[in-house]
């Protein structure tokens, strides 16, 4: 009788890492990563190699050397004697308003336009239609470059303000001076100050905003503590209770105390000689560049709004209708919340896009990461390829902290299957 038995394991050859399906696949990866770290480390030695030839051993001691230039936006001390490696934070600083600010200014017009854009009325969806295509269809240097001309020509100068035949007045109960020159606001003092805490050397952090800070976290978390119990609540009994003064009083009264303690005064501009003194300086550089990333920037967030309110059906809109709903509840209540999961992904991009875009900074002399340590400090040290690579690590990890904030709260809004 005749037995039948699995055929013999066939041993491995090394030709088996070329013609065996199962091992070709791996083989020319490995083989491609290989070949890729060889030509990096090429490129690494070869560059090493020519900046000895010229005496420029890659180093990064130029940093605490003194810049030697002035920053005239800053958000914190610095003067032309400080070190290169302040005058990065500085410019850092700036690029790091810019992007806040943009950001949120060009969400909120962004939501606004795409959500005009459906509008029933004819002459507002074509006015916003105007509006989107023309500002993202010209290039953004141009926009910042339009702006600062705008605010230039068209603003009064400080000395417009001065004397009976003044032609130009403080708005705002005389407290912000608007000028060609900038605008000037009022700023935030503290008469018991808790002082500044020194950090490295290279920068101060201030104890009074992190007081004040620490004190809104704290509302806000227990502001988010009573919209949970009400959410029970009215999970468990159908009735919804009022929270809105108890959130906001948990948030409005320990950060209003907090500022009766820290005897918070504000400080107001004042005409003084040929200028404004006092008060906080925004330069025109600042809210021209501000201005066009926010309102270029939008342009793209309002077609991406207007996609993801499409996307939800109109049967949503409907049902909300027959219930009883006005349009306003139906768009902030049933369409956006679902748009949301539509929405985000790409607008993760368009941040990081107004980020990067801020760059363009030095075209209007703001002084923005660019403009002081890829700029300036490039320029008086010789160091291109340190300063270079900083700027560009530097980038890499505001984009990747944009990246993880939104992916962060893209899985707070999904919507979760049952």
């Amino acid at each position: 009788m005749a037995t039948l038995s699995d055929p013999p394991a066939e041993s491995f050859k090394l030709s088996m890492l070329i013609y065996d399906t199962r091992y070709r696949a791996v083989t020319f990866q490995i083989m491609a990563l290989i070949a890729f770290l060889t030509l990096i480390g090429w490129l690494i030695s070869n560059t090493a190699q020519n900046l000895a030839d010229l005496g420029k051993e890659p180093s990064f001691g130029f940093l605490f050397e003194p810049a030697g230039y002035d920053i005239n936006q800053r958000l914190v001390e610095y003067n032309n004697q400080d070190s290169h490696l302040r005058a990065a934070f500085v410019g850092l600083l700036n690029t790091l308003l810019v992007a806040f600010l943009g950001c949120v200014t060009a969400t909120v017009i962004g939501v606004i336009v795409g959500v005009l854009r459906l509008s029933g009325n004819w002459l507002v969806a074509r006015v916003m239609t105007v509006y989107v295509e023309m500002f993202r269809n010209v290039p953004v240097l141009m926009w910042i470059v339009l702006a600062m001309a705008i605010l230039i020509e068209s603003l009064p100068a400080p000395r417009d303000f001065r004397g009976d035949n003044a032609t130009a007045s403080m708005s705002v109960f005389d407290s912000v001076a608007v000028t060609n020159r900038g605008v000037y606001i009022p700023e935030p003092l503290f008469s018991r100050s808790l002082g500044d805490l020194p950090v490295g050397g290279a920068f101060n952090i201030s104890l009074d905003l992190v007081a004040f800070l620490v004190v809104l976290a704290g509302g806000l978390f227990l502001s988010g503590r009573i919209r949970a119990r009400a959410d029970a609540q009215q999970e468990a009994t159908g009735v919804r209770p009022t929270t809105w003064y108890l959130r906001l009083g948990a948030v409005l009264v320990p950060v209003i105390a907090v500022l009766i303690a820290l005897g918070f005064h504000l400080g107001y501009p004042e005409l003084k000689g040929f200028n404004f003194q006092g008060g906080t300086y925004m330069r025109n550089s600042l809210i021209a560049l501000w201005l066009a990333l926010s309102l270029y920037t939008a342009a793209f967030i309002a077609e991406i709004v207007r996609a993801g309110i499409l996307a939800i059906s109109k049967g949503q809109t409907e049902a909300a209708g027959a219930l009883g709903l006005r349009p306003g509840r139906i768009m902030s209540l049933v369409i956006l919340p679902q748009a949301l999961r539509v929405i985000i992904p790409p607008l993760i991009s368009n941040y990081l896009n107004l980020t990067k875009n801020s760059s363009l900074a030095i075209a209007v002399g703001y002084m923005d990461l660019t403009g002081t340590l890829m700029g300036i400090t490039l320029n008086q040290t010789g160091r291109e390829l340190e300063t270079v690579l900083l700027g560009m690590l530097i980038y890499l990890g505001i984009s990747l902290a944009i990246s993880a904030l939104m992916n962060w709260y893209n899985s707070r809004v999904k919507l979760v299957e049952r």
